[in-house]
């Protein structure tokens, strides 16, 4: 419906309520997370929630507490999914070697050279260091001052650029993924 302001269900005296609150539910959620940034975004994805399910509200006198019950499902969803990225980063970094072994570097396409030299800084970054480097996904988040995951993905988008790029500079050799690269880089 375009053109039409979303009604919600929570009242106006509920969003007064709870907005009324602000300061106390971000001490409340500050102090379960670890920065000030992630318990402002949980805070706002729990104004929405509650705008969203405001009609569950009986009893206009329990507003608070009702709203204090959506904070600290979000507290704990919020380490439920960090605990989730943790355990999905733990797979993505075993399935990668953490460096390359010196004669598998040899036989490496000789073209990656000038590939990573294309790649955007960030991903370059990411590629020297963690790919032909010898540091570690957390290495490598430390010393860009990022989260792991934020390093993990930087990675993972920095090997599928890698990967992009040399199916155009190198064609069906990179596609078959063969190390033996036959085209020397004429290409």
């Amino acid at each position: 419906m375009q053109g039409e302001a979303q009604e919600w269900p929570a009242s106006p005296e509920l969003v007064q309520r709870v907005t009324a609150q602000r300061a106390q539910f971000l001490r409340f959620v500050a102090s379960r997370v670890e920065n000030i940034a992630t318990a402002e975004d949980i805070l706002q994805a729990a104004y929405l929630k509650a705008m969203e399910r405001g009609s569950e509200i009986r009893d206009e006198e329990s507003t608070v507490a009702w709203f204090y019950r959506i904070l600290r499902n979000a507290v704990a969803d919020h380490y439920r999914r960090r605990a989730s990225r943790a355990k999905a980063h733990e797979a993505f970094s075993l399935e990668v070697p953490e460096s390359y072994e010196p004669e598998m570097k040899a036989t490496v396409c000789e073209c990656i050279g000038n590939v990573i030299g294309e790649l955007k800084p960030e991903y370059r970054a990411a590629i020297e260091q963690v790919d032909l480097g010898e540091s570690s996904i957390e290495d490598f988040a430390q010393a860009e001052q990022i989260s792991e995951n934020n390093a993990s993905v930087r990675l993972h988008r920095a090997r599928k650029a890698v990967a992009k790029h040399l199916k155009t500079v190198c064609g069906a050799c990179a596609e078959h993924k063969c190390l033996d690269c036959t085209c020397r880089g004429d290409s």
